[in-house]
């Protein structure tokens, strides 16, 4: 025998009928009882029955057909508790093929001191009366917990089949959204958590998942109990709770609460005997009409079956908890269709028990609007919008005329639950469209991603649509009530919205305009991590990113404005004749950026140590070994890359040892820095300091152009740029060789002669010989001297004329 085979046989032992059904399925259609109940000079059909109470008075009347051919005996039974059995009175005998019973049905009268009321169907059999009450009495505790799970099985079949039917009857769409909404609002009202693995999968199978697995977690119905019990521990149960969640017993279906069926099943299956056999029947009324489901199919053989059904319990009323779904929330009563939002009580939503219910406006006239409970717009509908809307109308003058649009304006929902009256929560209601609406947001707003506004009003109530318009754009934006009152949360993405004028648009119920609410839109604003001056200084700078943003920076009312093309540094100086601030170094504060577009940007700004400053005093320029230089150059400021460069340097008071000079090119690409640790540094006294360069040395065969140089103090600190000399490369110039026809040009002997410009006879230089890219030989054309003395530019200097006296020697 097969694993599952054993499983389902050992299921059918502790379930005795059960498996001719899926136990935990109440789907078998069972015989029909008709009952009403009056309570002083009030009837209601049971479907509206809450409780019963002692001294209620039931009409019972069997509804069988009329080819019914087996005869069915109905008992009512009252019972009070566990360990009291009931009297003989107490216990009630039906023929329902009575002629006159079915014609007129039956009165009974709830006893007092009875606190539960069950009825028995039963075929017609010798001691069939004396048998079944016998049972009752003899185990009062069994049929009491079997009224108890039998009611509250009834109210959780309810509740899951109104779910079911509230799926199936969503129009068939692909839109995922829907579905999820649809489901959230059912599942909210009805205490239920649907599978959410049935979202998971594609659109079109979402609603057959969660319209035949079943698998839902019943939650606490609002009354304090839950049916969902834990399937007893002992073996036989716990095979037939697994058998029920398999494929052949009907693939889980409603498995959150098959343990409370199965043990229901074997409390019924322990009274078991020879005559009589006991099934349980779930009760879905309809107005009079007490239709039953039964999980096993009936037996009219011996064991023949008796139909156990649970009547409300005798009791006092226990009124549903009703609470809103969120108590902030105002109600618009101008919509079309009004849904009051509110949860907590299921009952409500899946049965007849809460009827005749109402909102009641608190107002001076105390007009009441008939209220539907559906499950599938998630609370209490206004049956009608328009008398909503005339009730609002009727409202006190004061009331309407006040500044909040929902000041003093509430409707309580009232009811009936069963019998008793009952009162919900009492909730905030807007009547007329919010006025004077404005944009109350912190910060700017920012294209390009998602933004959040918050809007403020009169009222927010009644808000149908948000959009952001840029020009003829229009963005939908999400929305809802912000935690302050009278605020709105509205978030729209701005993507390809370009900076400048927006428009937030407010439609409203009641309103055939929408209110427009101006505002601007930017780019992502400059991120300014540091504003730093030193003191004594007329420049600053500011560090972050997108510094071209930045129009002027204002610390401690003096203005500074960029002076330089901006990097990940902005370069900052005073505007014309302003005088340099008077700072303290180490002091910080708070600058303020204006940007381009109008906004402001705080910055954190520190004062540093004033800049270390010196002054040059001489420079000389020495060739290699101590010799004389190469080529004596006019231009007092050029130096040769192979010659060498001592300047001096006066300090404004002691020259810190500490202290070092930087030298670099112009842009930046070449520097060195000298200092006292390698010598390049020499004090000549306590405020004069030999600086000693040797340009190709430090900065290579390549090197030209100008030269400048700055102090750079212990702690980074430093001082300005000042111009030092302008580096040139020469070439070495032996002779001149000239031949001793004059009309024939003579030639410039030496090496590394691409280094010049040009050569001329005259200082003017008419006629001169321009020296070719790339010219690499020894020897260059060049015009006839006056005597030994050539003209020459050179390529790194090409403005200055330099006088070059050579040996000219005579070429045959």
């Amino acid at each position: 025998m097969s694993k599952l085979v054993r499983l389902l046989s050992l299921a059918s032992l502790c379930a005795a009928s059960a498996v001719q059904a899926d136990p935990a399925r109440f789907d078998l259609t069972g015989p029909k009882v008709d009952i009403r109940v009056t309570r002083g000079n009030r009837t209601l059909p049971i479907a509206q029955v809450a409780n019963l109470q002692p001294g209620d008075r039931l009409w019972l009347h069997p509804d069988l057909p009329e080819t019914q051919s087996v005869h069915l005996l109905l008992i009512a039974a009252f019972l009070r508790g566990t360990t009291n059995p009931p009297p003989d009175e107490w216990f009630i005998k039906i023929e329902s093929w009575n002629k006159k019973v079915k014609a007129e049905g039956v009165f009974v009268t709830v006893p007092k001191d009875a606190q539960q009321a069950l009825l028995f169907l039963a075929p017609e059999t010798g001691g069939d009366y004396s048998t079944l009450k016998s049972a009752v009495k003899g185990r009062p505790g069994t049929f009491v917990r079997a009224s108890q799970d039998l009611t509250e099985l009834g109210f959780e079949q309810a509740r899951i089949e109104r779910y079911l039917g509230g799926m199936r009857q969503i129009p068939q769409t692909n839109d995922a959204k829907v579905l999820s909404d649809h489901s959230e609002k059912l599942a909210r009202t009805l205490a239920l958590k649907p599978n959410a693995d049935c979202f998971k999968q594609a659109v079109d199978q979402q609603v057959v998942c969660l319209t035949q697995t079943g698998n839902q977690t019943v939650l606490d119905d609002g009354h304090g109990a839950s049916i969902v019990t834990e399937v007893a521990n002992n073996g036989g149960a716990d095979l037939a709770a697994a058998a029920a969640s398999t494929a052949p017993m009907g693939g889980g279906a409603y498995s959150a609460y098959v343990g409370a069926v199965v043990d229901l099943t074997k409390l019924l299956t322990n009274l078991h005997t020879a005559q009589y056999q006991y099934i349980p029947a779930v009760a879905f009324p309809d107005a009079e009409h007490f239709n039953l489901r039964l999980n096993a199919a009936p037996s009219f053989h011996n064991p023949k079956s008796v139909i156990v059904i649970a009547l409300p319990a005798i009791q006092e009323a226990k009124l549903p908890p009703l609470q809103p779904v969120n108590p902030k929330e105002v109600t618009c009563m101008l919509k079309p269709e009004v849904v009051l939002n509110v949860q907590n009580a299921p009952l409500v939503f899946s049965t007849a028990l809460a009827h005749d219910m109402v909102l009641h406006v608190n107002s001076a006239e105390g007009k009441d609007i008939p209220l539907v409970a559906d499950a599938s717009k998630g609370g209490l509908v206004l049956t009608s919008a328009a008398e909503g809307r005339h009730a609002m109308e009727a409202a006190p003058v004061a009331e309407k005329s006040a500044p909040d649009a929902t000041d003093g304006l509430t409707g309580t929902i009232r009811g009936q639950w069963g019998f008793d009256p009952f009162e919900g929560p009492t909730l905030k209601l807007q009547n007329e469209p919010g006025k004077g609406w404005k944009l109350v947001s912190e910060g700017a707003v920012i294209v390009g991603r998602e933004d959040t506004f918050t809007l403020a009003s009169s009222g927010v109530g009644c808000v149908e649509k948000v959009q952001v318009a840029s020009g003829p754009k229009r963005i939908n934006a999400d929305f809802h009530p912000d935690e302050k009152p009278r605020q709105l949360v509205a978030r729209a993405l701005l993507k390809d919205v370009n900076p400048g004028d927006l428009r937030l648009e407010v439609a409203q119920f009641g309103e055939q305009q929408p209110e427009q609410v101006e505002t601007k839109a930017y780019t992502e604003a400059a991120k300014l991590s540091a504003f730093k001056i030193h003191a004594g200084d007329s420049t600053a700078i500011v560090e972050g990113t997108s510094l071209d943003q930045v129009q002027s920076v204002e610390m401690n009312g003096v203005i500074f404005t960029p002076s330089g093309d901006p990097g990940r540094i902005l370069n900052l100086g005073l505007q014309k004749d302003a005088k340099a601030p008077e700072l303290k170094a180490g002091t910080t504060s708070t600058a303020h950026a204006h940007l381009k577009d109008g906004r402001t940007v705080d910055v954190p700004a520190t004062v540093l140590e004033a800049r270390p400053t010196v002054t040059l005093v001489n420079k000389h320029v020495t060739a290699p070994n101590g010799g004389a230089p190469s080529l004596r150059l006019s231009n007092k400021d050029d130096l040769p890359l192979s010659d060498k460069l001592t300047f001096f340097l006066k300090a404004n008071g002691s020259f810190p040892r500490n202290q070092k000079i930087e030298v670099a090119t112009l842009d930046g690409s070449l520097k060195t820095m000298l200092s006292f640790d390698d010598g390049t540094l020499v004090l000549q006294d306590a405020s004069t300091a030999i600086a000693n360069f040797d340009p190709s040395k430090s900065l290579g065969a390549s090197a030209f152009g100008k030269l400048q140089f700055r102090p750079v103090g212990a702690d980074g600190a430093q001082g300005d740029w000042q111009p030092l000399a302008t580096l040139v490369r020469t070439p070495q110039l032996k002779e001149i060789r000239c031949p001793v026809d004059e009309s024939k040009p003579c030639h410039l002997v030496g090496s590394n002669l691409y280094l010049l410009k040009s050569v001329a006879a005259t200082s003017k230089f008419d006629n001169a010989k321009e020296v070719p890219p790339g010219f690499g030989d020894s020897q260059l054309e060049v015009p006839r001297p006056y005597g030994t003395v050539l003209f020459v530019k050179l390529l790194d200097d090409a403005e200055s004329v330099n006088a070059v006296a050579l040996p000219v020697t005579p070429e045959f």
